[in-house]
């Protein structure tokens, strides 16, 4: 790799550290190529993705970033998953770690916020961006169908007892 490869790559991580929401930093040692594929797959549904990268390179790119943190995690064969939704990434590595043993969570970063590995499995835990969206969806529209029913009961009571009204009238 010559010296311009080098800057592109560095350059590319750096946008990398710099727009991701999550970045989670694992060894991949032992992993087949399938598995890799795989786990590159369940990524790229989820709307991330893997990339792995010589350390010194990421070390470089990520001098100044909000995820500096993480660069002490980058020794020995690394991978790195990183997702703009904050979670995403997360989600997918720890599922992923717990698949496959070769795939061992290290820590990772949440913008300025370093995560251990138990950091990544909290954020793992937390609803994704639309699991939010459709629950906060819902605690607006549950209002608006109690208003509804609210609204609606008093008309039905009212029928019912001017039914019942009646039944008696025509008894008597």
């Amino acid at each position: 790799m010559d010296r311009a490869q080098k800057e592109k790559v560095v350059e590319e991580l750096g946008q990398i550290f710099e727009s991701s929401g999550v970045v989670v930093v694992a060894h991949y040692a032992g992993l087949t190529v399938a598995e890799m594929q795989d786990l590159r797959a369940r990524m790229r549904e989820a709307g991330g993705s893997v990339r792995v990268a010589k350390n010194k390179l990421a070390k470089i790119a990520l001098e100044g970033k909000p995820a500096a943190s993480i660069a002490e995690l980058l020794t020995g064969m690394t991978v790195l998953t990183y997702s703009e939704d904050p979670v995403a990434a997360a989600k997918v590595a720890e599922k992923y770690a717990k698949d496959n043993d070769k795939f061992v969570i290290l820590g990772g970063a949440m913008g300025e916020t370093a995560l251990d590995p138990a950091g990544v499995k909290a954020v793992a835990s937390m609803p994704s961006r639309e699991e939010l969206i459709a629950s906060i969806v819902g605690c607006i529209g549950a209002p608006a169908s109690n208003i509804a029913g609210a609204i609606g009961a008093p008309a039905s009571n009212i029928a019912s007892i001017l039914s019942t009204i009646e039944e008696r009238a025509e008894a008597a």
